[in-house]
C-alpha cells in the first residue's frame, strides 16, 4: 500500500493543529489563575483620581540679619564703630534688614473647606506660607494647629466655594500589610507633583524621630520636597504622610501611618493637642530581665519608676511591675504602650493587666494630662555620682540626636562631667556612653544604679566606655575618688 507524505502530513495537521492550539490556550490560562501577584498594568487611573488632592507648600521664614560687628560690644562699642567705618569705607554699607529663607514641601487637601494635612517640620518655622493646587492656583495659609510629637500640622487655605478639588479620602494605615503597592505623590526638589510607585516594606518602624515613633517604611521614592504629602493604597485612600528618608540609603523612606493623623484630627482643629498621662518610666523586657524578674514572655513593659503623685502612683503601681495589657489587649514593647496611652483623652480610665512579685493584678488608672515639661520621677531623675562627678541619663532620641548618636544604642550617655573629679581626670566626656559597669552589662539608670549599688567600699570603677564607634575600658581606683 502507497501513502503520499505530503497528503498523510496534511490529513495530521488538519486534526492535530486546533487540539494543539487549545491545549496552549489552557496551559496560559492555567499561569494566569496561578499567578495572582502581578503588578498593576498602570497607575495611570490611580494617580488621575488622585493627584487633584496633592499641593505644593512653599515657606518664607524672615529673620533679622546682624551688622556682624555688633556682637563684639553692643552698636556703640569702639569696636563696632572702628572696625564699622573701616568695613563701610571699603565694602560700602553694612547690610541691615531681614533675610528670607524659603522651604519646600508639600501636603494634601482633607475637606471641601480648604483643611490641608502636612508634617509639622514643614510649616513649624515659618512667617509665611504659600500653597499651589494641582491647578496651579495659589493661596495664602494659616496654621491651624501642629503638634511637634508626631511631626503634623493642620494648615487652611480660603477659596471660594467650588474652586477647590475634591479633598483626598483617609485610608486604613493599620490593614495596610507589608508589600502592599502604594504611590507616593509630592513635590520633590520643588519640580511639581511628582509620583513614585513601590510597596509597603515594613511597619510599625522606630527611628528615633519623636516618642511616638510607628512609621510605615515604603520602597517608593521620597526625596527633599516630598515631606508632608501623601502615600496613597491602590484604592486611593490616604495611608500614611510621607516624612523621612535615611539620606545614605536607597528605597528606604518612612510615613506616619493615617491612623496617627486621624487620632488626633479633632484637636489639631482646635489648635491644641493633649495626651492623657500614666506618670510612669518604662523600659522593654530583655530575655534577661524576664529571667531575673521570673517571667518567661518578653512582651510587656517594666515599670522602672514612678512619678511622685501621677496618675499611676495614685492608683497604686509600683516600681518593679511588669505591664502586660492594656484594656484587655496585648502590650508588645514601650513605644507601644506609650502610643496607646497618648491617644487616650485625659480623665479616661483605663485598665492596665500587670505581673507584680510573679502573681497577676488588675488596675485601674484614671488618665492625667501629659504635661510640657514632664517632671521627674522618684528614682530615675538624672544624678550626678558625687564620688566620681559624672551626671548619666537614658539614652533617649533626643539626646542620640545632641549626641550624634545611634537612636538604638543601649547603655546610659554621660550628659556632664565635673571639673576636676575622678571622671575629668580618667578623661572621661560628655556624650560618652557607658555599655558595662565592673563587667556587668547596662541598659539604662535602673541597671547603672543596680551595678553602682553593688560595689564594695574599696572596689575600683571599672566601664566600658564607647565613643565615635569605637569602645574602651576606664578604671577609676578607690584612692583616685575625690
Amino acid at each position: 500500500m502507497r501513502i503520499h507524505g505530503g497528503k498523510f502530513l496534511r490529513s495530521i495537521g488538519k486534526v492535530c493543529l486546533p487540539v494543539l492550539l487549545y491545549s496552549v490556550f489552557l496551559f496560559w490560562g492555567a499561569i494566569a489563575q496561578a499567578a495572582p501577584f502581578d503588578a498593576p498594568a498602570s497607575f495611570a487611573n490611580l494617580v488621575q483620581a488622585v493627584e487633584s488632592s496633592v499641593v505644593n507648600i512653599s515657606t518664607t521664614q524672615k529673620t533679622k540679619q546682624q551688622n556682624p560687628f555688633e556682637q563684639f560690644g553692643g552698636s556703640n562699642s569702639p569696636f563696632n564703630q572702628f572696625f564699622g567705618q573701616q568695613f563701610k569705607h571699603f565694602f560700602g554699607n553694612v547690610p541691615q534688614g531681614e533675610v528670607e529663607t524659603h522651604a519646600l514641601g508639600s501636603g494634601f487637601l482633607i475637606s471641601d473647606n480648604g483643611l490641608i494635612l502636612t508634617n509639622n517640620h514643614v510649616v513649624e518655622k515659618a512667617d509665611e506660607i504659600t500653597v499651589k493646587t494641582f491647578a496651579g492656583k495659589e493661596y495664602t495659609a494659616k496654621v491651624v494647629g501642629r503638634d511637634p510629637k508626631t511631626d503634623l500640622a493642620l494648615v487652611r487655605i480660603k477659596a471660594p466655594k467650588g474652586d477647590l478639588p475634591k479633598p483626598a479620602a483617609l485610608g486604613d494605615s493599620d490593614a495596610i500589610r507589608v508589600g502592599d503597592w502604594v504611590i507616593a505623590v509630592g513635590n520633590p526638589f520643588g519640580l511639581g507633583n511628582t509620583v513614585t510607585s513601590g510597596i509597603i516594606s515594613a511597619k510599625g518602624r522606630v527611628i528615633g524621630a519623636g516618642p511616638y515613633d510607628d512609621f510605615l517604611q515604603t520602597d517608593a521614592a521620597i526625596n527633599p520636597g516630598n515631606s508632608g504629602g501623601p502615600l496613597f493604597n491602590m484604592q486611593g485612600q490616604v495611608v500614611g504622610i510621607n516624612t523621612a528618608i535615611v539620606a545614605q540609603g536607597q528605597g528606604i523612606g518612612f510615613a506616619i501611618p493615617i491612623d496617627i493623623a486621624k487620632s488626633i484630627l479633632g484637636q489639631l482643629k482646635t489648635g491644641k493637642v493633649i495626651r492623657g498621662w500614666l506618670g510612669i518610666m518604662i523600659q522593654n523586657i530583655t530575655p534577661e530581665l524576664a529571667k531575673s524578674f521570673g517571667i518567661k514572655v518578653t512582651k510587656g513593659v517594666i515599670v522602672a519608676d514612678v512619678v511622685k503623685q501621677g496618675p499611676a502612683e495614685q492608683a497604686g503601681l509600683k516600681r518593679g511591675d511588669i505591664i502586660q495589657t492594656l484594656d484587655g489587649k496585648d502590650i508588645e514593647n514601650a513605644g507601644e504602650l506609650s502610643r496607646r496611652i497618648a491617644a487616650l483623652k485625659p480623665g479616661t480610665e483605663v485598665s492596665l493587666g500587670l505581673i507584680r512579685n510573679g502573681k497577676p493584678l488588675a488596675v485601674k488608672v484614671k488618665l492625667g494630662t501629659l504635661p510640657s515639661k514632664m517632671p521627674k520621677a522618684q528614682g530615675l531623675a538624672p544624678k550626678t555620682q558625687s564620688a566620681w562627678g559624672i551626671t548619666v541619663q537614658n539614652l533617649t532620641p533626643d539626646l542620640a540626636r545632641t549626641f550624634d548618636l545611634n537612636a538604638g544604642e543601649k547603655g546610659v550617655v554621660i550628659t556632664k562631667v565635673q571639673p576636676d573629679s575622678a571622671a575629668s581626670d580618667s578623661m572621661l566626656r560628655q556624650g560618652d556612653v557607658i555599655k558595662e559597669v565592673n563587667r556587668e552589662k547596662i541598659q539604662n539608670i535602673r541597671d547603672w544604679k543596680q551595678a553602682i549599688g553593688k560595689m564594695q567600699k574599696d572596689e575600683p570603677l571599672l566601664l566600658l566606655v564607647e565613643r565615635g564607634g569605637n569602645t574602651f575600658y576606664v578604671a577609676i581606683k578607690p584612692a583616685a575618688v575625690h
